[in-house]
């Protein structure tokens, strides 16, 4: 599973080195409309891959460490890590088994709660 998961998270720095050079290629193909200025927020990017039943979603925080979740959809089990972009140190951040969290029918909701929702529509 440790190797299926660094794996995963190779394959998913790769995505994103590949999406970022081919969005390069285009930026260097068209010159600006008009000048760029730089973002009042810290800029998101993010890449995802598969692989059977697991997923990969990498994405990266200016001047933060690079985050990685990990989804095995067959186990119902999401984990997150931390990458520092200056050492390469990995740490496990979170693991959770989401299988009960998906059988909820309502959490932290506003009204109207999907129950009420299916009341209404049941007595038409």
């Amino acid at each position: 599973m440790r190797v299926a998961a660094f794996g995963l998270v190779v394959l998913a720095g790769l995505a994103a080195v590949l999406l970022g050079v081919s969005s390069m290629d285009l930026a260097l193909a068209q010159p600006p409309l008009r000048k760029q200025v730089p973002p009042a927020i810290p800029v998101r990017t993010a890449a995802a891959a598969s692989a059977g039943d697991l997923i990969a979603f990498s994405s990266t925080v200016e001047n933060g460490p690079t985050q990685v979740t990990v989804i095995d959809a067959k186990a119902r089990v999401m984990t997150v890590y931390a990458i520092d972009r200056t050492s390469g140190e990995i740490e496990l951040k979170s693991v959770r088994n989401v299988s009960w969290d998906l059988r909820m029918e309502e959490f932290n909701g506003v009204r109207p709660l999907p129950r009420e929702i299916r009341e209404l529509l049941e007595q038409r």
